[in-house]
């Protein structure tokens, strides 16, 4: 089959990959408990009650695949999700939310930078910010772990429908700036919004051309 070479062919790739089978395959609350590494992974990291799990579902076009909340800290363990047998994509527990005690915070914490650190097959981790609120101290830490650790990543901001006029041009820019000496930044930032479908499309496309460039061709 023919790779995508040029912005439309990514965008109709994207739009197909993600029109296909999407179902949850594993859960892990320990490292010792992670599915064998199979095929390509991505992962969706950032502060609890960011949006993650409502932009799984957005992205397969399914309400319930991922559970959301209107509870920080509901996400405790690494779920993994199979992409029409292409791809994996994990949703990870929050972090920042102190309120789910300090033992249990530890805990997800230590999974989530063993998972970082030890995924051979991770691709690249998209790091989810809340656009109305911009980059924060502990996604900066996180940040500095995955500069680190040698981890690919982009920024995707989440609920940015509701940031009006030039507000939203504005948060872009000023987060390109933030992360542009960074060593494992994708240097672009993409906006979205589950509720009303904003960059959707967009990161869809990003997605099936980072196949394409692990060498998995549409």
């Amino acid at each position: 089959m023919t790779e995508p070479t040029d912005t439309d062919d990514f965008a109709e790739a994207g739009r197909k990959l993600f029109a296909g089978a999407a179902d949850f395959v594993w859960a892990a609350s320990r490292i010792d408990n992670l599915p064998p590494m199979e095929g390509v992974e991505i992962a969706f990291a950032g502060r609890s009650n960011v949006g993650k799990s409502s932009l799984v579902n957005a992205l397969t076009g399914r309400r319930t695949l991922a559970r959301t909340s209107h509870t920080p800290g509901r996400t405790q363990e690494l779920n993994f999700f199979d992409i029409g047998g292409r791809l994996r994509l994990v949703d990870m527990p929050g972090y920042g939310f102190a309120a789910a005690g300090k033992e249990k915070v530890e805990a997800w914490t230590r999974l989530i930078h063993a998972y970082l650190r030890g995924r051979a097959n991770l691709a690249r981790v998209y790091v989810l910010i809340d656009a109305r609120h911009g980059l924060k101290a502990n996604d900066a830490g996180v940040l500095d772990g995955l500069d680190t650790a040698a981890v690919s990543y982009q920024i995707v901001l989440t609920k940015a429908d509701e940031l009006k006029g030039g507000a939203l041009e504005r948060r872009v820019g000023e987060t390109e700036e933030a992360i542009r000496r960074r060593p494992a930044a994708f240097p672009a930032v993409q906006p979205t919004s589950s509720r009303t479908g904003l960059g959707i499309p967009e990161l869809r496309a990003s997605i099936a051309r980072l196949l394409a460039e692990r060498g998995e061709a549409p």
